[in-house]
This record gives structure tokens, sequence and C-alpha cells, in this order.
């Protein structure tokens, strides 16, 4: 019985020691995990405008614009420089903008040493110019998509997507801000680009010596989550600002982390633009969450000589501690100082009406799909190149219900549309769900229910997508395609792969 017993003591010390290891090794990854710029950034570099991209008018009246991708390195900081990807430069891209009504082809050179494309994130185009991984640019090839822009007044963005390689390639810098204008149709809002009417492309990033650090912290599967914030590839970014009133065009380019933007001293500001253009009316917030992809803008107004932050909060909305704590829910950013001259040029007050929204009504719908959001696939089905997984009538509205329940946050993008949200869980959506949106948060136990409109060209041979913008979720196979056709008509050929998509001469 002694013996048993000496035999029971060691063995409940043992236990008592692991268990105890066990809890301190979990304790340390908790508390390690959260992480915070608030208060620690001095905001000494003054905040890069990406230019204005050139172009030219061909004889037909198109608007002919030209991209590079290219490999470079650039020093965020002084003395350091890091292995970068940009277009025509070492890290991000110009801003195209266009009017609506107008012709526009954009000529893209691909000078990297492996395959890219480059997407039209929430433009209405034909499948065949979409830049999806159907439309591949081989490593020294050249790819020209052209079409008319037919959409209202919005900020969008250009990015690649090539499948199972997106995340990698967005966080190198290959990403920009195309801006959509419509002036028969414009509000009097703040509209001179780079004086108070801002592009913020918010990117997270890590460092590693002389490359970006692009590994995954211990149960992080939403994807990558740097440990610091920078703004059209500034880091520690200050805007001086002259106008009573600034329009940011926030735009969230990280590959997995979500923000909740607000001000350091808690103001509020009007919500005027959603992903695909202006509200009906402005929303009065004082916070606004975009996941990645999403984007807004946002007028804050100033007063004479003083300064305040632009800050990411954190939020408590993702599955439980879990999630939010190795996820990014806790996490929290100072990401741009905006100082005001002592004098300031007046401003006009924003409207209280803004545009009349061009979005589908649920009473036009002729069918609805369910879409079940989970990171082995959606609808239990991983991304295939040659499988269409729906199939559309051109012309036709229809409601998509989206359901996330697996337990980590998710979001979905549709190419190609901007639809309405109808309902967020059963209830009438926020303001700031209101607008033109081509994407939309889904945290863990959330259903949203869509309303889009499918009036492109019709094309069996050539899908769109649709997918998490999570591109560690995307890249994994978290994407489906669908096919617009007309009445009657059915999916065609659809290629399998790179082999068999456009590869350099789509002219």
């Amino acid at each position: 019985m002694s013996r048993i017993k000496r035999v029971l003591v060691v063995l409940g010390s043992v236990v008592t020691v692991l268990a105890l290891a066990v809890g301190g090794l979990f304790l340390w990854l908790w508390t390690g995990t959260d992480v915070s710029t608030v208060g620690k950034e001095p905001f000494e570099n003054k905040l890069a405008i990406p230019p204005l991209a050139e172009s030219r008018l061909d004889k037909d009246g198109t608007r002919v614009f030209d991209l590079r991708m290219q490999a470079g390195e650039k020093e965020f900081e002084d003395g350091r420089k890091t292995a970068t990807w940009g277009f025509n430069g070492a890290y991000l891209g110009p801003t195209l903008r266009a009017e609506r009504g107008e012709k526009v082809r954009v000529r893209i050179a691909n000078g990297l040493d492996e395959a890219s494309t480059v997407h039209w994130h929430g433009m209405h185009l034909p499948a065949k110019m979409d830049g999806g991984p159907h439309q591949m640019i081989a490593a020294g090839g050249s790819w020209s998509p052209h079409w008319t822009i037919d959409q209202p007044a919005a900020t969008l963005w250009y990015h690649p997507h090539p499948h199972g390689a997106t995340e990698k390639h967005v966080q190198r810098g290959l990403a920009g801000m195309f801006i959509v204008d419509d002036d028969a149709r414009q509000p009097d809002l703040p509209n001179r680009y780079g004086v108070d009417d801002l592009p913020v492309i918010v990117q997270d990033v890590k460092f590693d010596g002389a490359d970006f650090d692009h590994g995954k912290g211990f149960m992080q599967n939403a994807g990558f989550l740097g440990d610091r914030t920078m703004v059209n590839g500034t880091l520690s970014p200050y805007q001086e600002v002259a106008d009573e009133r600034v329009r940011l065009r926030l735009l969230n380019a990280s590959t997995a982390r979500t923000y909740s933007f607000g001000f350091s001293d808690d103001r509020a500001f009007a919500v005027v633009g959603t992903d695909g253009g202006l509200l009906e009316r402005p929303a009065r917030l004082d916070r606004i969450q975009l996941s990645p992809g999403e984007r807004a803008e946002v007028v804050v107004r100033m007063r004479p000589g003083e300064r305040t932050v632009l800050r990411s909060f954190p939020q408590d909305n993702y599955a439980g501690a879990w999630q939010q704590r190795f996820n990014g829910g806790d996490d929290a950013f100072d990401v741009l100082q905006l100082r005001a001259a002592d004098r300031l040029r007046p401003s006009p007050e924003v409207p209280g009406e803004l545009a009349r929204l061009e979005l589908p009504k649920e009473s036009d719908a002729v069918r609805g799909r369910h879409f079940d959001l989970k990171r082995s696939g959606i609808n239990g089905r991983e991304m295939a190149m040659n499988r269409v997984d729906e199939t559309v009538v051109r012309g036709t509205t229809e409601t998509w219900t989206v359901r996330n329940a697996n337990g980590m946050p998710h979001n979905f993008h549709v190419h190609d549309v901007q639809f309405r949200v109808l309902e967020v869980n059963g209830e009438v959506p926020p303001p700031e769900l209101r607008g033109p949106k081509d994407t939309v948060f889904l945290p863990h136990g959330t259903t949203m229910k869509l309303a889009l409109r499918f009036d492109g060209p019709a094309d069996p041979d050539t899908p769109y997508m649709y997918h998490c913008h999570l591109l560690y979720h995307e890249d994994e196979g978290m994407m489906g395609q669908f096919v617009v056709v007309e009445k009657g008509g059915r999916a065609g050929d659809v290629a399998g792969g790179a082999e068999g998509s456009h590869t350099a001469h789509d002219h």
C-alpha cells in the first residue's frame, strides 16, 4: 500500500507540474498575442500620396493606362531596405482614375519572374476582362483588358488574383486604387485628390531583416497578422490638412486583418460611401468596421491647430474570446495622424442627400441561393478551376443568403456586381451596410441576405469568382465560380488552370 501511495504521489506531482506548465504556456501565449501601437507611433513620416496614373486618349476616345508589375526594394525605415513588388514602382501602384461612360484600356506588362493577374476589385466589366485566376499573365507576358465604365462614382482597387498565391502577391505590395468619377451626379464633397480627398490604403506588416515576415502565429487561422500598420506604404504617417473637412477613402488592403476605424478622441464622422459608391444619405458614426477588401468614404471635420489620430480599435464580434484574441480582435493600432493648420479653408457641410442607389430590390428577385462559408470550402466544395458552381441568367436579380457558422471570421466578395444587403441575422442592416457593397464581413454566427443583379454580358465559358477575401482562406480553396448566360443557356467549357487561361495577349 505504501508503494502504491508513493507511485500515486509521484504521478500526482507529474500531472500537477504538467498542468502548471501547460497553464503557464497558455497564459504566456494569451498575454503575448494581442498587439497595440496606441501611443507608440511617433508619426514622423509624411504620408505618401500615390500619384494619379498617367493616361492618354486613343483616336476612338479610349483612355489608355500602362501598368508594369515589377520587383524592387524600398526603405520603409531608414537604413533598412526591404524586397518588394509594385506597379510602376517599388511598392503599391498609381491611382487610376476614369469617368463613368469612358472606354478604358489598361496595358499590363508582367516584369516579375512568375505569373500573376490584375483583378479590378469592385468593377462591373466582362468576365474576360475581370483579371481573376483565368486571366493569368505569364512572366514576361502582357495583357490589355478593355471595357466601358458603367457604374456610379466609387472607390475601387486593383490587385493580383492568381489561384493559390493571391495572399503572397498582395503582401509583397501589388495593389492600387481605382477611382471612378461621375460628374453628372457628384454632390458637394471634398474632391481635391491628395489635398482634402485622401487615399488611405491600410496594410498590416511585419519585418524580418531585408524581407517582409509572412509567417502566421499560433492559432492565427484567419491568416497573416502583422504587428504594425502602414498607409500608402508609409510607416508612422502624418498628413497636414488645410481644410475644415477632409474626405478619407479608406481601403483595407490587408490580407487577413479586420479593422474598426475611428478617431483617438472618439469624434464622429460622416460615412458618405461604401464599396461601390455613395450612400443615399450620410451616416454619422464614430466607428466603422472594414474587413479585407472593403472600402468606405468618410468625411471628418477638423478644427484649427488640432491633431487627431485615425485608430483601429479592439473588436468584440469575432466568435468568442479565443478567436478574438488570436485573430486580431483584441488588437489596436494608431494608423494615421491628421494635423490641422492654424488657419483652415472653409468647407461646405456634408449634404443631407447624396445619391440615388442603383441597386436591385428583393422584390425583383427571380430565385434564391444559399452559401455556407467554411474554411474547407463554400457549400462543402473546395475551389476547382474547371468546375462551374453556379449559373445565373443575364438581366435577372437573385437573393443570396450567406451564412458563417464555422467558428472563425470570414468575409464574402462577389466579382462584377455591387449588391444590396437586405438583412443581417434577420434584421435591417446598419447604416454603413446600406450602400453599394461587393464585400461583407461575416463573423461566426452571422447570416446575411443579399440582392444581386447580373446585367453584364453573357459568357458561358468564362467565370466570375465569389470567395472569402481573407486571402489565406481564398488560397486554401474558399472560392467558387459562376457564369452569366442568356435565358435558356447553359454553362460552357471552363479552362482548368493557368494552362487554359489567357496567358499573355488579350488585345
